[in-house]
């Protein structure tokens, strides 16, 4: 059955992704953190809430021993990034000396990522890394290293698979972009 264009608040939004191309990149990178972290147990870092379901099917991906934490941080409003980052959920886990791995569904401006890459290295990991579902190249405003990125998109605003505007838009298996 071919999408159609779903209502959010006072926004229209078209078909973009299709459940079936999200699996497929969370697959890949499910293939890529076990043949890295092979031997290793790593302790994956979810950050809420954006990021609930792609966490939950990359680890549904994962061959290795790992663990899961939740850690959440805010900094949109409506669908523009504010430019600060608030802690509202921290981690409670000791991660000195672990592997990490944040788990994260978009990059875009990068504000939210330095900040939280920053919050992780003071806790003196073993190593610190990004899987992000989505990342928009163009509107990066910070050199971050990227080492696991799912699919690199345009500098749209896009709802579904976690990703919500205001709240709504989160429960669709597909992605969808304003129009």
């Amino acid at each position: 059955m071919p999408l159609s264009t779903i209502s959010l608040h006072d926004k229209q939004f078209a078909p973009y992704l299709t459940a079936s191309q999200i699996t497929d990149a969370v697959r890949a990178l499910g293939v890529q953190l076990n043949r890295d972290y092979a031997g290793k147990q790593p302790l994956f870092v979810a950050v809420l809430n954006g990021s609930f379901m792609f966490a939950a099917d990359l680890l549904k991906e994962m061959q290795v021993p790992c663990e899961i934490a939740f850690i959440r941080v805010a900094s949109y409003e409506g669908t523009a990034s504010t430019g600060t980052v608030r802690e509202i959920m921290g981690l409670q886990e000791d991660v000195e000396g672990r592997d990490l791995v944040i788990i994260e569904d978009i990059v875009d401006t990068g504000h939210t990522m330095q900040a939280l890459l920053a919050l992780l290295r003071a806790k003196k990991p073993a190593s610190l890394e990004v899987a992000t579902l989505f990342l928009k190249p163009e509107c990066l405003q910070h050199e971050l290293a990227l080492r696991y990125v799912g699919l690199s998109i345009p500098n749209d605003f896009i709802v579904g698979y976690g990703l919500d505007y205001d709240g709504l838009g989160r429960n669709y298996p597909d992605v969808y972009t304003a129009v």
